[in-house]
């Protein structure tokens, strides 16, 4: 029987799609876990950078930033 060439190359394909999913797969879950904590650290202000747009704001004076910066430096 002749197959015309399509029966040579399908045991490959079987063989490889599999690992294309799972690798597909473990790809997802690594970006997406990379992401949440991407996200995570984001969201952390140290109190120098508080205090830094605090004092952008205008709502502390110059000589309030300056002695709690010293203190925070401590």
């Amino acid at each position: 029987m002749m197959h015309y060439g399509y029966r040579m190359g399908l045991p490959w394909l079987f063989m490889f799609l599999p690992l294309l999913i799972v690798g597909l797969m473990v790809y997802i879950i690594v970006r997406l876990v990379q992401k949440s904590n991407h996200n995570a650290g984001i969201q952390k202000n140290s109190a120098l950078d508080i205090l830094n747009e605090r004092f952008a704001r205008g709502e502390i004076s110059e000589e309030e930033y300056e002695r709690k910066k010293k203190m925070l430096r401590e």
